[in-house]
This record gives C-alpha cells, structure tokens and sequence, in this order.
C-alpha cells in the first residue's frame, strides 16, 4: 500500500508542477516584456511582444488568452502525468528483472 500512496503522491506532485510551469514561463515573458517598457524608447518593443504573447495565447483560446494558458497548462499536465506513469512502470519493470 505505500508503493501506491508514494506513486500517487508522485503523480500529484508532477500534475501540479506540469500545470503551474507554462503560467510561470508566460507571466514571466510578459512581466519582462513590461519591464522592457520602462527602458527609455522601448515602449513600443514592449508593447509588440505583450501583444504577440496576447495573440499566441488568444489562437489556443478561441479567441481568449486566459483560456489560451489554461489550455496550454492542462496539455502540459496530462504529459507530465503521462511521463511519470511511464517512469513508474519502467522503474518497476525494470526491478522486477533485476
């Protein structure tokens, strides 16, 4: 029973860190895109890249950002999921031949 509470808590873990990661790398692209904009002469820059961040979000949302990283977020935590059930049955497989 402790080999499943650890595999679940494994899972868990790895949904949870694959969902956030994407929201993290996107917050950051677009606060380092605003701060960009406090550089003399760089507003416009800054403003192109939070709009073509908004847009790429925008196409995997229907038409909305918001729903754009959810999205991307859920993707990336059915893979995550996905990668850790396969290390899990490797690593058991893998015991059970040695």
């Amino acid at each position: 029973m402790a080999i499943f509470t650890n595999f679940l808590r494994s899972l868990l873990l790895t949904i949870i860190f694959s969902f956030v990661a994407p929201m993290f790398i996107v917050g950051g692209l677009l606060l380092t895109a605003s701060l960009i904009g406090y550089i003399p002469n760089q507003q416009g820059i800054s403003e192109a890249i939070a709009w073509r961040v908004m847009q790429f979000l925008a196409t995997f949302g229907s038409g909305i950002p918001l729903h754009g990283i959810l999205v991307i977020s859920l993707t990336c935590g059915f893979v995550g999921a996905l990668f850790d059930m396969y290390a899990y049955y490797r690593g058991h497989i893998l015991r059970i031949d040695s």
